[in-house]
């Protein structure tokens, strides 16, 4: 019988030990290429690099961006990147997370119409917040919602995609104080405002979802997030929202 072939402890041990002092220069490497940033936009997915560099324009002077995409044009979920600006170089504010969108996912861009149960998809700015309590901790300007507060989405009425005090004369209207949480906290998102078409798609928020759940249009978070995002957002750094499928914003940079 011949003699079986052993390895020394000393082998053994140091595999492990030539294997990390082999990986640690790029372990290092990545790792401060990520805190301290290398470009323009540093420590951000490809995608989005990408987009923000074909929409300098359309960008212009804004401070901050929130990205809310999915991949699947009918799925209800996305997940939202924050971005702040400083030095002139895009940055997340905090880690990504999940939330929801329409019931019928996105629309494409110039698609979305009133009561098709999707979300538009573009570049949008941010409007003034509004919840329930008589005041919240923002920057933003805010309005409170009460019993006497309404949008309108009657696509026959002089206040299509407005909100009105006292009840609307209108053949519709969504209640600004609902019998739930979902516009506890709230952020207007200005689609179809500057100027409104009528029938293109009205009432589009950042809200408090409903467990995850779809919305009719809106893109809706945990009320923990949209509360981190009320602290955060800027009206000085001129806040803009970003959203659709990848492909269609990909679409979007073809055309620019």
């Amino acid at each position: 019988m011949g003699k079986k072939l052993r390895i020394s402890r000393f082998a053994v041990n140091a595999i492990p030990f030539l294997f990390i002092m082999a990986i640690f220069p790029i372990l290092f490497s990545c790792a401060t290429n990520n805190a301290k940033g290398s470009g323009p936009s540093a420590g951000l997915n490809r995608f989005i690099r990408k987009f923000i560099a074909h929409h300098t324009a359309q960008i212009g002077e804004s401070g901050q961006l929130i990205f809310a995409t999915n991949r699947d044009p009918s799925s209800v979920l996305v997940t939202l990147h924050v971005l702040e600006r400083n030095n002139g170089v895009w940055r997340l504010a905090f880690p990504a997370f999940f939330g929801s969108i329409g019931e019928r996912g996105f629309a494409a861009v110039d698609d979305k119409r009133e009561g098709d149960g999707k979300s538009p998809s573009g570049i949008f700015p941010l409007g003034f917040a509004f919840g329930y309590n008589p005041s919240a901790e923002t920057k933003m300007p805010y309005r409170q919602a009460t019993d006497d507060d309404f949008w309108v989405d009657d696509v026959n009425s002089e206040d299509y995609n407005q909100w009105v005090k006292g009840e609307p004369q209108a053949a519709s209207w969504e209640k600004m104080k609902r019998d739930d949480d979902q516009y506890k906290y709230g952020v207007v998102i200005e689609y179809n405002m500057r100027p409104i078409v009528k029938g293109k798609g009205s009432a589009i928020f950042l809200h408090v979802w409903n467990n995850g759940e779809s919305t009719l249009g809106c893109v809706s978070m945990s009320e923990e997030m949209i509360l981190e995002i009320f602290g955060w957002l800027d009206p000085a750094k001129k806040p803009l929202i970003i959203m659709g499928t990848e492909s269609e914003l990909r679409a979007m940079m073809s055309r620019s």
